[in-house]
């Protein structure tokens, strides 16, 4: 007989102790462990049946110069975001994990994802809806598929014994915290049953070359819901985000063993489900009739993808003695350091004035590069006059008052000359040897270089 014990698990990060105790030793948090029951079977046979049953193959040492380097060969779905945040497609035998909040449409998107598979035999196994209420769904989407699969189901055995059935090429798990594994006698959505339920299909997934998909929770502080090891045991981690008052949704790369950990994937949310938008940069600068004060656009990077947003600022006299400081989409110690910079080296004086701060379009930007725009807005606030709506800008700015360059300006110039705009305002240290005529002269659009912040105030405020 196995023996039963009881465990205790941290509820942050899922360190496990024999006893209970008050502080984390692995994340310092105070009050998080809680008491399992778990089970540890020695033998481990009847746990180990499913992988003799798929015939995996017997693990031995080899030499690294014995290892034959090839290019992955991956499934393209037809979801070219998708593709690209993956890294180029889904790689067999991968793990991938994605998380996101409640409504947010995480199983909308690999539902449609697996329907738009053709010739790949797709198992789509649920634990929080009906088959009828996933139909439903698959209706509105107005999609058929002959090769996908549906498998209601919480039992990590029942599951394993219907992939021996079908065999399929793509599992889809809708959620791992509904999963149960019998060998673990706590509930579903427990640290332990988590964890060991994405172990066994951690296994699965490395022994028969199946990639699978984990559609996962997270909790009100925005982390994954689980622990910790469970972002390391998978090969990506994608967030599905976005803002209920917004149609659009944006699928980020937190982790990726297999392409870049900087990619991003922009959908709309439609009727017909999610729609891939190809150009995002259309979307995220707001079409005006009146040329506006405290508005400037960006030129910025997500990834390999180049991105024009659109900075909004509005600069007030404060009513109040401390004047505030709000930000949506942009860090506020960014901010704060931009307003140092303009009341040491330009004279402007912010100290008694409110600032708000707003990234079009919902956009969460770490881009050092749109300081410049930011730094814009904020002037163009400041003294209540509009900017050129066809200049745009990329630029980090130094503490000094310096414009500093950035990377990829190549792909950031095409970018906004490829959406009609006139200018583009960059560090004069960016072109470095190009600055020339002739390496302006490549572009549609004209290149104007600026090295201090003072310049720049004089080109488009006192030109």
């Amino acid at each position: 007989m196995s023996k039963v014990k009881t465990a205790f698990f941290c509820s942050n990060c899922g360190y496990e102790s024999t006893k209970w105790i008050g502080r984390c030793p692995s994340c310092n948090e105070w009050n998080t462990f809680v008491e399992e029951l778990i089970t540890k079977d020695k033998s481990d046979v009847k746990k180990q049946m499913w992988r003799d049953e798929l015939q995996a193959g017997e693990s031995k040492t080899i030499s690294l110069g014995e290892v034959k380097s090839s290019e992955e060969k991956r499934i393209l779905t037809n979801d070219a975001e998708l593709n690209r945040v993956l890294g180029g497609g889904i790689v067999p035998g991968s793990i991938v994990l994605i998380a996101g909040e409640p409504g947010i449409g995480k199983s909308t998107l690999f539902l449609q994802s697996g329907l738009q598979l053709k010739g790949v035999t797709t198992l789509y196994v649920s634990g929080e809806e009906s088959e009828q209420q996933i139909k439903m769904r698959a209706d509105r989407l107005q999609m058929q598929n002959e090769d996908f699969y549906l498998l209601t189901e919480t039992s990590t055995n029942i599951i394993f014994n219907e992939v021996k059935k079908l065999k399929p090429d793509l599992v889809i798990i809708d959620s791992i915290q509904t999963l149960q594994t019998p060998y673990i006698e706590s509930g579903p959505g427990s640290i332990s049953q988590i964890r060991e339920s994405a172990a066994e299909l951690q296994r699965f997934a490395k022994e028969t070359n199946t990639p699978v998909f984990l559609i996962g929770h997270i909790t009100k502080d925005g982390s994954i819901a689980g622990p910790k090891i469970l972002e390391h045991m998978v090969d990506a981690v994608l967030q599905f985000e976005g803002d209920r008052h917004y149609t659009y949704r944006i699928l980020r790369t937190m982790k990726n063993r297999f392409g870049s950990t900087s990619e991003l994937g922009i959908y709309e949310m439609t009727e017909a489900g999610m729609r891939p938008v190809s150009n995002p940069s259309e979307i995220l600068i707001t079409q005006k009739e009146d040329i506006l004060s405290g508005i400037a656009i960006a030129a910025t990077m997500e990834g390999m993808r180049p991105l024009l947003i659109e900075v909004q600022a509005l600069v007030t006299q404060s009513v109040y003695g401390t004047p505030q400081r709000t930000v949506s989409g942009f860090d506020l110690r960014r901010l704060q350091l931009l307003l140092a910079v303009l009341e040491k080296r330009g004279g402007f004086h912010f100290g008694m004035k409110d600032v708000f701060l707003n990234i079009a379009g919902g956009l969460k930007v770490e881009d050092p590069s749109i300081d410049l725009a930011v730094l814009c807005a904020l002037l163009s606030s400041y003294d209540d006059m509009p900017l050129n709506p066809q200049i745009c800008f990329a630029g980090e700015v130094g503490l000094s008052g310096e414009i500093r360059a950035v990377n990829r300006i190549d792909q950031r110039i095409a970018e906004a000359e490829k959406l009609g705009f006139e200018k583009i305002i960059i560090s004069k240290y960016n072109l470095g040897h190009k600055n020339d005529k002739a390496a302006r002269q490549k572009y549609n659009i004209e290149v104007v270089t600026m090295g201090k912040v003072e310049e720049l105030y004089q080109y488009l405020f006192q030109g």
